[in-house]
């Protein structure tokens, strides 16, 4: 059978493969009281030889990616889904705070393939490509997740805030992130888009949560944000 431990802000949780293990404001591993949080939002279970990771909330959903950013998933309310890669990261926001937890399996059914980074140019998706000044967009949203060293909680930056950061205005900042979304959401990322079609009101925290689940921006991107914006078009 394989070992599970779970890692939040430091501290390790291996849950019983005879008992559920849950995940909330309240449960076996209690986050925090934040009212925007579920007392019970995910659940861990042991069936059929596999862990699963089950989101037993209403409202919230969490991205769940392996630790080399080449699978990613949106677990939404009353999904599940198995851990089967020896890292996984998993990454959700409540409110204004975003969380990122770290599953370890071993053994694991997967392996995790690494490829190599593109070397200059822009970054690419799928077949989509991001400028510079995307990135650093995408990096001032992400800031204080990819400054925090390790698992834990942080909050998501407002769009005036990340603007500032960047020496924006308002305006630019939020014509870059539509513009961010849609060529996300084109990729088959989701939660970018609302029902209607429009964009989602929630897609800064959805952005944030993709982007350093699936590493898309990592630390060693937090450079971006020194660059002026005259390099940066």
């Amino acid at each position: 059978m394989s070992e599970l431990a779970i890692e939040f802000a430091g501290e390790w949780f291996r849950p019983d493969p005879d008992a559920g293990f849950e995940i909330g404001r309240e449960g076996d591993l209690a986050l925090d009281d934040n009212p925007y949080l579920h007392r019970r939002f995910l659940r861990v279970t042991h069936e059929s030889g596999l862990w699963w990771l089950v989101n037993v909330g209403a409202r919230l959903s969490a991205t769940v990616c392996d630790a080399a950013g080449g699978v990613q998933s949106w677990l939404s309310p009353g999904t599940s889904l198995p851990l089967v890669f020896p890292s996984t990261s998993i990454v959700f926001t409540a409110g204004p705070t975003t969380y990122e937890l770290l599953a370890r399996l071993e053994p694991a059914p997967y392996a995790e393939i690494r490829s190599e980074e593109p070397e200059g140019g822009a970054t690419t998706i799928g077949m989509i490509p991001f400028t510079t000044s995307q990135r650093q967009l995408i990096v001032a949203l992400c800031e204080p997740l990819l400054r925090r060293d390790g698992t834990g909680l942080s909050e998501i930056p407002s769009s005036a805030e990340a603007a500032a950061r960047l020496g924006w205005t308002t305006t630019r900042f939020n014509r870059k992130l539509d513009n961010v979304c849609e060529k996300l959401d084109r990729v088959g990322v989701k939660g970018l888009r609302g029902g209607t079609g429009g964009l989602a009101t929630n897609r800064r925290a959805r952005l944030v949560e993709y982007a350093v689940a699936s590493r898309l921006v990592t630390a060693a991107d937090l450079d971006l944000l020194d660059v002026t914006t005259e390099e940066a078009e």
